[in-house]
């Protein structure tokens, strides 16, 4: 088989899943069966993922994370170290709910920080920044900044992920790429 990604070879790919070129799979990872991985995708140590989710170009896993069947990462979406996915919304040890998993959407270019944990149904919008140990519960709107257990609203990011101060004309500058961005009707976008 001609392989066009890398994987360590403690990784574990199953048969039948689609790995887009230029992908690295790091050490004790499982890839499984029906799942779709596109370029340039870095899959951390000790990362699950399940058959059918779906992962665009670009996507960073960092260690100890499981994506669940259920979910789908758009292109450029940032997983921090040990957060976590759920895809069924009343788990049961007793009852089996295959088949009955709830979908997650993660929009292009969001981040979710460490150890947060995302509520199964609850999508998250473009260039959204989950914080740290957040607990998502509720859709998170592009480009807004969510922190605490249950997550809530406190700001805005910009794309290269700073936090946006808006004036009296309710518009903003990146700091860093010095791109504007105007709040209009409780939403924010690129102007």
């Amino acid at each position: 088989m001609n392989k066009n990604y890398f994987a360590h070879e403690t990784a574990v790919i199953d048969e039948g899943c689609e790995i887009g070129k230029g992908t690295k799979i790091w050490h004790f990872s499982h890839i499984m069966s029906g799942c779709k991985l596109g370029e340039n995708c870095n899959i951390g140590q000790n990362v699950v993922v399940s058959p059918e989710v779906v992962l665009g170009k670009n996507v960073k896993v960092q260690n100890n994370v499981s994506i669940y069947t259920g979910v789908i990462c758009e292109d450029d979406v940032f997983l921090g170290p040990s957060m976590v996915f759920t895809n069924v919304i009343n788990p049961r040890s007793n009852v089996n709910r295959r088949g009955q998993y709830t979908r997650t959407i993660v929009r292009r270019g969001a981040s979710i920080g460490a150890n947060a944990t995302i509520v199964c149904g609850h999508d998250i919008g473009k260039f959204a920044f989950i914080g740290a140990g957040a607990v998502v519960t509720k859709e998170v709107l592009p480009y807004a900044l969510v922190v605490g257990n249950p997550a809530r609203q406190v700001g805005w990011m910009s794309e290269y992920g700073h936090r946006l101060v808006f004036d009296e004309n309710n518009l903003a500058e990146c700091p860093e790429s010095h791109e504007k961005y105007i709040l209009e009707n409780g939403q924010v976008r690129k102007l």
